[in-house]
């Protein structure tokens, strides 16, 4: 992708920061967020992108050029687990401030969440047009968040006659910020901490590579269409979180503590036939990914990782 502007939103977020520095490279970037680390702008702005502050729970877009051709929406108010009803007004009302300031752009992608399908049997395969009405206990409020989105998404596509995709992320992760779940868990490992695991089997999700998600998100932004598609947006592989546990510690030699209950983080895999069919599959598998992240993320594993490499590859843990 050459010449396009384009418009980011949570711009130092696991997946827009590194589709903003990648894509500024031949485009004119704009990278809307908070910014509350300023380390985050700094390195946006050496990569090439312009930034704006923008809070989507209290701020207009007055001021910002309306010639963007691309829009990436990844921002998210994710509410305070229980005041559902300003969750629902600060994701409708920021997007459909977003997307009526943008509405002469060619595409908007709108970066949804597989938290929005309504709870099934962790072994399910959700497809596209699954129940609706997903559950979080972490954090409440944040399917209202998707959904209410998701929603406005669909409403104003039509409306404005603005292209759209909906792309329902599984759980991204890679040498970016924390480095998305994967990486928080493996902190907790660190801190010798136990990991919550259901008591029998195990959750399973489909892990995306920040690389593929950011040579994903041109594709995506390609299939955009009036009224707006929806994408389910992961990783081929399934992977089990027991598995990955298990993994992160043969990589690393970090003891793994389980904890075995009825209280665990749910996670959904996909069912990719229509991703596929638009965009192809992705490059990177996840135990060569989790090793690289690591890898870049730890200096201080960065031997033992390699050594494992050596030994075994990025194959089944020994």
């Amino acid at each position: 992708m050459q010449g396009k502007k384009i418009l980011i939103t949570g711009g130092t977020g696991q997946v827009a920061r590194p589709v903003a520095e990648a894509l500024a490279v031949g485009n004119e970037v704009w990278c809307l967020g908070r910014f509350g680390d300023p380390h985050a702008r700094e390195a946006l702005e050496e990569a090439g992108a312009h930034t704006a502050v923008w809070d989507m729970a209290t701020d207009d877009l007055e001021g910002l050029p309306r010639d963007f051709t691309h829009v990436l929406h990844s921002a998210v108010h994710r509410g305070d687990g229980k005041d559902f009803e300003d969750t629902a007004r600060v994701n409708a009302v920021g997007t459909a401030r977003l997307m009526t300031h943008c509405s002469a752009a060619e595409s908007f992608l709108y970066v949804s969440s597989g938290v929005v399908y309504n709870r099934a049997d962790r072994t399910h395969r959700y497809r596209e047009s699954d129940p609706l009405g997903g559950a979080a206990p972490w954090l409440p409020t944040y399917p209202v968040a998707k959904i209410t989105a998701e929603g406005v998404a669909r409403g104003l596509a039509e409306t404005l006659g603005l292209p759209t995709v909906i792309a329902r992320l599984n759980i991204a992760y890679g040498p970016y910020g924390h480095g998305g779940v994967p990486m928080i868990l493996f902190n907790q490992m660190r801190k010798g901490q136990p990991c919550a695991v259901p008591r029998e089997g195990q959750n399973y999700c489909n892990l995306l590579h920040t690389d593929d998600v950011v040579r994903q998100v041109p594709l995506l932004w390609d299939v955009a269409r009036t009224p707006a598609r929806v994408v389910n947006w992961g990783g081929d592989e399934e992977v089990g979180f027991t598995d990955l546990l298990e993994y992160l510690s043969a990589l690393t030699g970090v003891p793994l503590r389980l904890d075995r209950g009825d209280h665990s983080r749910e996670t959904a895999i996909f069912d990719h036939d229509i991703r596929r069919d638009l965009i192809g599959d992705c490059a990177i598998g996840w135990r060569a990914g989790i090793a690289r992240t690591v890898a870049d993320l730890y200096e201080e594993y960065r031997d033992r990782v390699d050594a494992y490499l050596d030994a075994h590859g990025a194959g089944t843990p020994q």
